[in-house]
């Protein structure tokens, strides 16, 4: 398995260096000059070549993208263009509040998810599992902007059950967690339980879950140790997957409940146009997303012995 770990690293790291390339050529060549945006239109031109000079933007297009190789090998990348703050301490900052919301509340919507399709294979074709059906299609059709309003709206300005919106650290932080936990449970539900539902219903008609029947074995324990544990494979595809991504949290519900998290924290780059902040996220992303696919082909090996890392 450590030899297949280290080829896959290897295999990795084209993919890695094409990502720094589109990167830097979507930021550094398309996206514009940010000097103009950030000296604003009474600048002279004094003034923008020598922010240009500070921030390295006077330099050929090849050495500023080896001192972003140089950045992001180093994982030091640089200050903000808004904040003039390190990106580095930034990101740590930030990804407290992120995965304090986002590890919880996925973690408990997964488990939620399962069982729920435990529940419907086992009741296919009734009211149960029609019902939820119809509940699940729903779910995935309304904007999770709609569950953010109606939320902060009724559950937490007329009903006072949460605050609207805050953040703090620690445990008096979570009341603020509460409110866009639930949403980020009810938002992803739908499309968990219509996946996990699939595979379920694809398990529950093998011979093997026939012949368990016929030896006696009760439909819970059928479920949970056989049905439950033959799908594993494709479950651990959806969940490993979206394992790196839980750093960032959620774009729009940091945003509106005012979490000082990462995915603020890009919505703000994006808005003010802070590139070094963007292109940091951006390589991080990509570096946890190989890094989750490595994973989980080591799970498939852990949760199936027929699979083989070679």
């Amino acid at each position: 398995m450590l030899s297949y770990i280290i080829r896959r690293i290897i295999q990795a790291i084209p993919t890695l260096f094409g990502v720094t390339l589109v990167t830097f050529i979507v930021f550094n060549v398309v996206g514009g000059d940010p000097v103009y945006q950030m000296v604003g239109k009474g600048a002279g031109q004094k003034e923008i070549d020598a922010l240009r000079r500070e921030l390295g933007l006077d330099r050929p297009l090849y050495q500023q993208y080896f001192f972003y190789l140089k950045q992001i090998t180093t994982f030091d990348f640089g200050r903000s263009y808004a904040t003039k703050q390190k990106i580095s301490q930034m990101i740590k900052e930030g990804m407290g509040p992120s995965l304090s919301l986002a590890v919880p509340a996925f973690f408990f919507g997964s488990i939620l998810g399962i069982i729920i399709s435990l529940l419907v294979a086992l009741y296919r074709g009734k009211l149960f599992d029609r019902l939820t059906v119809v509940l699940s299609v729903a779910g995935m059709s309304v904007s999770v902007l709609a569950y953010i309003i109606a939320g902060q709206y009724y559950l937490a300005y007329m009903s006072g059950l949460f605050p609207i919106s805050g953040w703090e650290p620690g445990l008096r932080g979570v009341p603020f967690l509460v409110l866009p936990g639930l949403i980020w449970v009810i938002v992803s539900l739908g499309s968990d339980v219509r996946f996990f539902r699939t595979v379920m219903l694809d398990e529950i008609n093998q011979d093997y879950v026939r012949t368990a029947y016929a030896k006696g074995l009760g439909k819970y324990r059928v479920l949970f140790r056989h049905v439950l544990k033959n799908a594993m494979i494709p479950i651990i595809t959806r969940l490993v997957i979206a394992i790196p991504f839980l750093y960032t949290g959620s774009l729009l519900l940091e945003n509106f409940f005012s979490i000082p998290g990462l995915g603020s924290m890009s919505i703000n780059a994006i808005n003010s146009s802070d590139f070094p902040v963007i292109k940091a996220i951006t390589f991080i992303g990509a570096l946890l997303y190989v890094g989750g696919n490595i994973v989980t082909d080591i799970c498939y090996a852990l949760a199936d012995p027929r699979v083989r890392l070679k």
